[in-house]
């Protein structure tokens, strides 16, 4: 029941984040929430029931994609939320390199690692888009006033 309760208030966030990015943000934000999004679901479909086994070599790939994604925003577009994504997503894709070089770590350590970079990505697009947002309004506020 309580992993559940985590699944709703994830998705939650997920979802609303989606949503203000698309609303809201500049394509900077929309590309960041569409490509976190898609990793969000891919994950979904990837998970396999091995339980606390080991790390599936699939969750690997899918952030390791969206590590590239993320430096790709970096480069292009001149918002620094991305830099701060990358970062964090480098963080998630170093912990399943150590998992997968056969570096002795508890596979549950390295769920909540995982999961709790992700809420801050989540924040990282949440603060992208809202500066994105203001940016957008205060340009046409300027101009409407001058």
């Amino acid at each position: 029941m309580l992993n559940i309760a985590y699944a709703i208030v994830g998705a939650v966030f997920m979802v609303g984040m989606a949503l203000f990015a698309f609303l809201k943000g500049n394509s900077a934000e929309r590309i960041g929430a569409g490509a976190y999004l898609f990793a969000w679901f891919a994950t979904i479909v990837m998970q396999e029931n091995s339980g606390f086994r080991g790390v599936p070599l699939g969750m690997f790939l899918i952030d390791l994609v969206l590590l590239i994604v993320f430096v790709g925003i970096s480069w292009r577009y001149r918002q620094s939320w991305p830099v701060w994504a990358s970062g964090l997503q480098l963080i998630a894709v170093m912990s399943h390199v150590m998992s997968l070089t056969g570096q002795r770590v508890m596979v549950g350590s390295l769920y909540t690692v995982v999961n709790m970079i992700g809420y801050l990505i989540i924040g990282c697009i949440i603060i992208g888009t809202f500066y994105a947002w203001q940016e957008r309004r205060a340009a046409a506020l300027i101009g409407r006033n001058s």
